[in-house]
């Protein structure tokens, strides 16, 4: 396969105004936020993974939550600074920053840039009131609509997400969403279809049986391919199964993920991948915000460093790289040998292309990526 891509940084804030039903990443709801505490913490993590991975250049940075659009603009200021000195940053570095509309105001906005932010993501979600108050949104249709105008701006990268097949949701209905979504101008969607994820407020309603109207597979499939046509004739080309960009606007930093790069993960949960003296290590952090703080403080934030054996690093590849629309370098005989069959066999029903030497999903199989990678990694 090929060489490995850029080198990242992923820096995870995990509070939040309010936990949404449907979210399952790790993000808490605190009153007090002792702010001195945590960009103490994370400039000593900066420190120490600088140190272990000295002369790698940066090529991203990504502040990723929870709501880091709630963090104070000095303590982002503080580890992009810290981050530029322990590394060499790249001519053209991706700095993004996550926001909720409701932590969205000019002036903090101009100071995020002002601190080195030059992407921003927002989370508008739905563009009807009814169903963000059904997602356990806090913020309005019309606030969603004013902060991505703030973004735009004030910064020259701004992307902003959706979840469709909500409840209740008709194919209509996603038309028009999507519609009217196209007409704000973004370089960048995210375009997420709606999952019931295990431990989620969702998943109890769900069992209950209390999270009614969600539209069935066939719909839900109808949904995707409409969001592939509108989005490719709006020149947003889908690199990604659910990311959307005009050409040379996608998202460098996630394009380290799915090209199988390094990438140093700092903050509670965060995990990281770091190639170090010719071994790729998984790392992990405390999930809990109290217990990653204590470890920093006792030297280390991270709980778990796992040398991955070559199999796992093959299947990482394969399960990350396939999700981008130009898909992976053909895995070589021996990195494959025992998956043949399955490649024939998925070759045969049309749902992966293996010419130029890359294996991609086609057209008929990107709506099927589950069902292959289980095929191919079983």
């Amino acid at each position: 396969m090929d060489d490995r891509p850029g080198f990242g940084l992923y820096v995870h804030w995990p509070f939040c105004q309010a936990k949404c039903p449907y979210c399952d990443f790790n993000s808490h709801v605190s009153l007090k936020i002792d702010h001195s505490a945590w960009v103490s913490a994370y400039l000593s993590e900066v420190k120490r993974l600088g140190a272990e991975t000295e002369g790698r250049v940066l090529e991203s940075v990504f502040f990723g939550g929870g709501t880091p659009s709630l963090m104070a603009p000095e303590t982002v200021d503080a580890i992009v600074r810290e981050a530029r000195s322990v590394w060499k940053p790249s001519n053209n570095m991706e700095i993004t920053l996550e926001a909720n509309p409701t932590s969205v105001e000019a002036g903090k906005f101009r100071a995020f840039r002002d601190a080195g932010v030059n992407r921003v993501s927002v989370g508008l979600q739905a563009l009807n009131d009814p169903d963000l108050k059904a997602l356990g949104r806090l913020h309005s249709a019309a606030e969603g609509r004013r902060a991505f105008e703030i973004a735009q701006e004030t910064f020259d990268r701004v992307s902003f997400d959706l979840i469709y097949a909500r409840q209740g949701q008709s194919l209509r209905d996603w038309r028009e969403e999507l519609g009217e979504a196209l007409t704000f101008a973004a370089d960048h969607l995210s375009l997420y279809q709606l999952t019931v994820e295990p431990g989620t407020v969702f998943a109890e309603r769900f069992a209950r049986g209390g999270l009614r109207g969600l539209p069935d597979e066939d719909v839900a499939a109808d949904m995707y391919a409409l969001t592939q046509d509108m989005t490719r004739a709006a020149g947003l080309v889908g690199y990604e199964t659910s990311n959307h960009a005009v050409p040379g606007a996608e998202s460098r930093h996630n394009l380290i993920y799915w090209e199988n790069g390094d990438w140093a993960g700092i903050g509670p949960g965060a995990h990281g991948r770091l190639t170090l003296s010719g071994a790729r290590y998984a790392t992990e952090a405390p999930r809990a915000p109290g217990a990653w703080l204590k470890a920093v403080r006792d030297g280390v934030g991270q709980e778990e460093r796992t040398a991955l054996t070559s199999e796992a690093v093959t299947e990482e590849k394969v399960m990350m790289g396939l999700r981008l629309a130009r898909g992976i370098p053909l895995p070589s005989d021996q990195e494959i040998s025992d998956k043949i069959n399955y490649i024939n066999k998925l070759t045969d029903n049309a749902l992966i292309d293996t010419a130029g030497g890359r294996m991609r999903l086609t057209e008929a199989g990107r709506p099927l990526l589950n069902a292959v990678l289980r095929e191919l990694l079983a």
